[in-house]
């Protein structure tokens, strides 16, 4: 047996990357009796000869939607029109980054479509995460971009239509994904990311993923949401476990009303923790 790593899976076809070549696999057949389901990403021993998958190695993190592992930074492409740009899922993918334990990265696109006026808009907003400690970048600072990717296991991931396949197209030419046009009627992209893949890419591995715009925190207890609002921490409560909702004296209401945390990011909270 040797080691490699996932790179795509098609149907129950697992391609295994492994000393430079790549190898077509399929899993024990005793995977799903341990309900063991195997993730782009995941590391793994197997025997090139047989093509078989025999284990799957312990993962560093991984994420359910999409269904990938092992992911150090995820860069959170992000529109500001066509589709329009949307606070609500902004937190929500940070939140499953912090959750998860993956460096969020956030990245503009589509800057040039919009008023001056409404772009001020947006800035204000994208401050308030800057002095949080989020990266922000455009997604014409391509060079930049690419010194991210160094070593580094990235996801891009975002709203579908946001550009993420033309981002990665720009930052390396050969990948050759290919691009959706956005739906006029719903505002929203055409789903052109089918399969999920991991690339090499500029000394990194980079992950194109499907585009959504649902995420749900039904499996996540509401004190592991509270933590991934990394603010609310430089405002403790009298009460150890302050839900943050309806308690009285609540450190992190009182600094929503005096604007030193985002209002819609505060609302956003409430909504991710509703049942």
């Amino acid at each position: 047996m040797i080691e490699g790593q996932i790179i795509e899976i098609i149907s129950d076809l697992h391609i295994v990357s492994a000393k430079n070549q790549k190898y077509p696999c399929k899993c024990r057949g005793i995977f799903r009796k341990q309900h063991i389901l195997p993730l782009v990403g995941d590391y793994c021993l197997f025997t090139p000869e047989k093509r078989v998958i025999e284990k799957i190695l312990p993962r560093k993190n991984e994420l359910v939607r999409p269904k990938v592992s092992n992911i150090d930074q995820g860069i959170i492409v992000t529109s500001l029109s066509n589709p329009d740009f949307s606070i609500n899922l902004l937190d929500r993918l940070l939140i499953i980054m912090e959750i998860n334990q993956i460096k969020p990265i956030i990245c503009l696109t589509k800057t040039d479509l919009i008023s001056e006026e409404d772009y001020q808009k947006v800035q204000k907003i994208i401050s308030y995460y800057e002095n949080l400690g989020y990266l922000v970048l455009k997604n014409t600072q391509i060079e930049r971009i690419k010194s991210l990717l160094k070593e580094k296991t990235t996801v891009f991931t975002g709203q579908t239509g946001a550009g993420k396949s033309t981002l990665l197209n720009k930052i390396d030419q050969n990948l050759d994904l290919k691009v959706g046009e956005v739906s006029e009627a719903l505002g929203r992209g055409r789903h052109t990311t089918r399969v999920v893949s991991l690339y090499e890419v500029c000394s990194g591995k980079v992950l194109d993923t499907p585009g959504f715009s649902a995420i749900d925190f039904l499996s996540y207890k509401e004190e592991i949401i509270r933590k991934a609002f990394i603010e609310f921490s430089s405002h403790p409560c009298p009460y150890k476990d302050c839900s943050h909702t309806n308690e009285h004296e609540c450190s992190v209401k009182k600094a929503v009303s005096e604007g030193k945390i985002l209002k819609e990011r505060y609302e956003n909270y409430l909504k991710f923790i509703k049942r």
